[in-house]
């Protein structure tokens, strides 16, 4: 099958023949449609995330939509045929997602949204887990909360803006200029990030601060954040700590 490899960080993938991979117990093979590209991966491939323990050469690409192609043993929930999706790979020894195929952990897959296409499909998993994570497991977000997320505008933020109103609460969003609309399309009350806090506390919150503050950019705005959320109940996130 074809994959774009990377034999070297800092370097960029070369799109070359490798040999298809088999499904184990618990694996399903896919075959890939559409992979998600995200700021993570550009950071493995120039060899700044350590944490990814990547091994090279090695396939890059964590988020993947496709067709399941077989299932090996013990796997249930899955049949050749069916639209899958989900975060498989592209860290430490597990091939990434910028292939024609990848036998992926079961585990780590889910049926492919029926309102969406496979390329559409494939943007999803990492931006969404991520930002479940920190608005649900973390700050355990709910109904009548207020939430600021910094860079409503990103992947990740445009997520966070969608789960937290799915969980009933008043979202506010800073962005740059050219992102306050699609801020507000998400339903989200769009803040110039370039506003300053005590302006936009004053605004929105009359000065008490904001519930929950999820911060998706890092450095300084993850400094700025401390200053926005409610004194002794307000809690701060971040995806970039």
């Amino acid at each position: 099958m074809r994959a774009a490899v990377l034999e070297r960080f800092g370097e960029s993938p070369t799109v070359t023949e490798i040999e298809s991979p088999v499904p184990d117990t618990g694996q399903v093979l896919v075959r890939i449609v559409a992979s998600g590209v995200n700021p993570l991966d550009t950071k493995i491939r120039a060899g700044e995330a350590g944490h990814a323990r990547l091994r090279l050469p090695a396939v890059l690409g964590m988020d993947l939509a496709g067709v399941v192609e077989e299932v090996g043993a013990d796997v249930t929930g899955f049949a050749p045929g069916d639209p899958v999706y989900g975060l498989t790979g592209g860290v430490g020894e597990l091939q990434g997602s910028l292939a024609e195929y990848a036998a992926v952990d079961a585990r780590l897959l889910g049926p492919a949204p029926a309102f969406l296409d496979l390329r559409e499909a494939a943007a999803l998993p990492l931006a969404v887990i991520t930002a479940w994570e920190a608005l649900v497991d973390r700050a355990q977000v709910r109904f009548g909360q207020t939430v600021l997320v910094h860079g409503g505008g990103g992947g990740v933020g445009q997520m966070a803006v969608q789960i937290a109103r799915a969980h009933g609460a008043h979202v506010f969003a800073t962005g740059s200029a050219r992102s306050l609309d699609t801020i507000a399309r998400l339903g989200a009350t769009p803040i110039d990030y370039t506003t300053a806090v005590e302006d936009y506390l004053a605004e929105h919150t009359g000065g008490e601060g904001f519930d929950v503050v999820f911060d998706t950019v890092g450095g300084a705005v993850l400094d700025a954040s401390f200053a926005a959320p409610r004194t002794y109940t307000g809690h701060v996130v971040s995806a970039l700590g």
